[in-house]
């Protein structure tokens, strides 16, 4: 049921007395007599095992009675009309007997009441309703007490042993809360609405007893609060469900709370001690995450997909409260952001993330990078000769160690016992390693840092790198085999014999087959005369080779078509 203070109310019921007003007096409530007829008598047939208070006078109290005369004819009930009897004790407003036999009463407690006329109606009765003399029993069961002078009662029975922040005039709040009367009967139940009580407190959305039996609570913290009647829904009750003047008890846990003004929180947990670079709008992350409510509750992992999360920073692709708590980190950073529900899903929420949540996010960032970073490079050994550096065209051998920014390990030649052998430019590798490699020469150890796009991009090699990941080399250059000039992939070491094709024609036929040109040109590598671009298959260039030489393409090569390539002076490539 809603328990807002707001809104339309139901005109008042019209107010039912036990019988009728006599001589200033509301008719009686109650009995079952025992013994002598001329004494009051009170029989307490139940007692329950708590009793907080018991009823005093001047203290207001709803209760049922089945009135009965001695022998057992009903004269009255409050079940026959389905509402309890409410009423001040001790100030007149009952027959005297009853004001007695309701001092010291329990809620819950059930008395057998034994009435003499003397402290009833005595001679004169009621006309046409109690005869005069008469005795009278009343069966009674207490609803509820409450005095004009009782204040909200407050009662924690949990607290969690944190409690940063406590409940404010003009917070948000999301409780759970089971309403009953003070006779234990339930009312309501967030509960069994699946759904939690939302709404502000301190400005009036609420009854005034909540109101200010919410504030000073913990999120986590579990708490009676008893709400007299005229804290509540007063005299009139809700016209639902909740009667006039009925004290109402509310066992509220606290789920959540914060403040529209609230700003995102972020806590370090740990904190790299080497930080060369933090964060900023425009970065891309990689990041794991554990997404949970303010009460704990689990609500997303990046973990448990086994994935990282990955996104750019600054520029609206995640809440704005996480946009915000993103700036700033280190690589291998751990941190907590609480982001309120302003900045995170709001008052409609998402998925399994209820409207107006605050969320905490424990993170750990794997990498970043931008866009616009470049690979870097760091020397960290150079031999004392080092003279001779790589270049485009040149086979290398190395060895390297290949992880994730976070130093996760993903390769190693090292490991498997052998090197890594290239050409370089020639695109058998990502463009940041072959960069990488550039202007190194042999013995020299680097470690080069290469930001996805120069890398694996967003796809990343299934199962082995991951999506936009930033990769780490450790390289260490073995061998460097210089390469030919650009464009060439054979070239000539001394001076070009006049008579080349005669040279490799030896049947002099006239004509080149492939099989005596591919035994010419090994033999010139094998002399010393000829070389061959290192790193790559010596039969597919001396193939392309004897192919661009057959221009007709009938597998044979003819003195009209044989040509030597003259871009260079001193070497000249078929």
């Amino acid at each position: 049921m809603a328990i807002r203070a707001r809104g339309w109310r139901p005109p008042p019921p019209p107010l039912l007395l036990l019988l009728l007003w006599v001589t200033g007096q509301a008719a009686p409530v109650a009995g079952l007599g025992l013994g002598s007829d001329t004494e009051l008598q009170i029989e307490r047939r139940f007692v329950p095992d708590e009793c907080p208070r018991t009823v005093r006078s001047g203290d207001f109290v709803r209760y049922h009675y089945v009135g009965t005369f001695p022998d057992g004819q009903k004269f009255d009930s409050s079940y026959d009309r389905d509402s309890t009897f409410n009423v001040f004790v001790g100030k007149g407003q009952l027959i005297a007997g009853m004001d007695q036999a309701l001092v010291g009463m329990c809620v819950n407690e059930r008395r057998f009441v034994k009435i003499p006329p003397k402290l009833a109606y005595g001679s004169e009765g009621v006309s046409g309703v109690i005869p005069p003399d008469s005795v009278l029993h009343f069966d009674v069961l207490l609803m509820d007490i409450w005095n004009s002078e009782d204040q909200v009662q407050i009662h924690t029975y949990v607290k969690p042993p944190s409690c940063p922040r406590t409940i404010q005039v003009s917070d948000f709040v999301r409780y759970h809360y089971n309403g009953t009367f003070l006779d234990g009967t339930l009312f309501d139940s967030s509960h069994n609405r699946m759904k939690t009580y939302d709404t502000y407190v301190g400005i009036g959305w609420l009854i005034p007893g909540m109101d200010k039996g919410l504030l000073g609570m913990c999120v986590g913290e579990k708490r009676i609060i008893t709400i007299p009647p005229f804290l509540a829904y007063g005299e009139d009750g809700d016209g639902k469900d909740i009667p006039g003047q009925a004290s109402l008890v509310f066992d509220v846990a606290l789920l959540d709370l914060h403040n529209p003004k609230d700003g995102i929180s972020i806590e370090n947990k740990v904190v790299p001690e080497n930080c060369e670079r933090q964060s900023q709008r425009g970065d891309f992350l990689r990041y794991h995450y554990n997404g949970t409510l303010l009460d704990g509750t689990f609500f997303d992992s990046s973990y448990s997909r086994n994935r990282t999360f990955d996104t750019y920073i600054g520029q609206g692709y995640v809440i704005a409260g996480m946009d915000e708590g993103l700036l700033g980190v280190c690589i291998g950073e751990k941190r907590r952001i609480v982001v309120p529900p302003h900045l995170g899903y709001g008052e409609e929420g998402r998925g399994n993330i209820p409207g107006s949540a605050v969320l905490v996010f424990d993170i750990h960032v794997i990498d970043f990078h931008n866009p616009s970073d470049s690979i870097s490079i760091t020397s960290h050994y150079k031999p004392p000769d080092c003279s001779v550096l790589s270049k485009k065209g040149d086979y290398l051998k190395y060895h390297y160690n290949a992880s994730l920014l976070d130093g996760t390990l993903l390769d190693s030649t090292w490991n498997l016992g052998k090197t890594y052998n290239i050409v370089l430019g020639s695109g058998q590798v990502v463009l940041g390693m072959d960069m990488g490699l550039r202007e190194m020469c042999v013995g020299e150890k680097r470690t080069v840092i290469i930001p996805p796009h120069l890398g694996y991009g967003e796809a990343g090699v299934d199962g082995e790198v991951p999506g936009s990941a930033v990769l780490v080399f450790d390289i260490e250059l073995l061998e460097l085999v210089a390469g030919l000039p650009e464009g060439y992939m054979f070239i000539w070491n001394g001076e070009v014999s006049a008579n080349l094709f005669e040279e490799i024609d030896k049947d002099g036929n006239g004509e080149v087959l492939l099989e005596e040109f591919s035994e010419y040109i090994h033999a010139q590598v094998a002399s010393g005369k000829g070389k061959l671009a290192p790193g790559f298959d010596a039969e597919m260039i001396v193939k392309n080779m004897f192919s661009n030489q057959d221009r007709n393409g009938d597998g044979k090569v003819t003195a009209e078509e044989f040509k030597l390539k003259d871009q260079e002076a001193k070497h000249d490539e078929l």
